[in-house]
């Protein structure tokens, strides 16, 4: 299963998410609690499953020659995509020119960000966990892209939702000293108070991030409402499983 974002990206962008359910003419390789269409290959799958499952996803997608996958680190670096260079960089968030080459991040609650200039000539990929959205990716993401952010839109995919993401006090004082580009009144709207826990939250990592690229001068932002959590036939949740399979979010510009 494939879900794309509903945006005013030109018609050379390709944006899509997985889930753990394979796309509509694959096979997901994956068994045990990585059933159907794991693509971490970090987590403990079988390396041939993943391999499997990333070569199925490559060949489905149309004008694509490669995918750029990442050592996700939970972190803020950001790096440039190109044809020749085969490394895996250790960044969590990647951009591209280049035509047929995917900026790809793998999730399993975290939010996967996707975003591309509005003449289509560049794109990129951001994971943006509480640390790293805390601490700046996507605002690092945006300032890395040669377009204005009045030139770029973005697409929030699937992530845990506020219902089901309860934090302790320290990640709100987090956000509160940490989180640029929105005053500590609109941080505090990210954050429910919980009736049951003292001292805990429910962060609204989704709502979050988009009020950020707003702030930050994007003028279209989106975000799915699926939650990872919730839907658990369809997507795999590092929270609600512990060990789990990653899905996957990218985004490139077709030959």
């Amino acid at each position: 299963m494939l879900l794309t974002p509903d945006w005013p990206a030109p018609d050379n962008i390709v944006a899509l998410s997985t889930s753990r359910l394979a796309p509509e003419g694959c096979i997901g390789a994956s068994a045990g609690v990585f059933a159907g269409f794991n693509l971490g290959d970090h987590v403990g799958d079988d390396a041939d499953a993943v391999a499997r499952n990333r070569q199925s996803l490559l060949d489905h997608c149309p004008n694509l020659s490669r995918i750029a996958w990442l050592e996700q680190v939970h972190g803020t670096a950001v790096v440039t995509v190109d044809e020749q260079d085969q490394h895996i960089a250790r960044a969590d968030a990647a951009i591209t020119q280049r035509h047929g080459v995917a900026c790809a991040v793998m999730t399993a609650d975290c939010l996967p960000v996707l975003l591309c200039s509005r003449d289509g000539s560049e794109v990129a990929a951001a994971h943006a966990g509480w640390r790293g959205l805390c601490q700046g990716v996507l605002v690092r993401a945006v300032e890395a892209m040669n377009a204005a952010p009045t030139e770029i839109m973005a697409w929030v995919g699937p992530g845990i939702s506020q219902r089901f993401f309860e934090v302790g006090a320290e990640v709100r004082t987090a956000f509160l000293e940490q989180f640029a580009e929105l005053s500590h009144k609109e941080i505090e709207r990210g954050f429910r108070e919980s009736s049951q826990s003292s001292a805990h939250f429910y962060a609204d990592l989704p709502g979050l991030a988009v009020a950020q690229l707003q702030a930050l001068g994007l003028p279209w932002v989106d975000a799915s409402q699926q939650c990872t959590y919730q839907q658990q036939d369809h997507y795999f949740s590092f929270r609600r499983d512990g060990r789990c399979g990653r899905q996957a979010s990218l985004i490139y510009i077709r030959y």
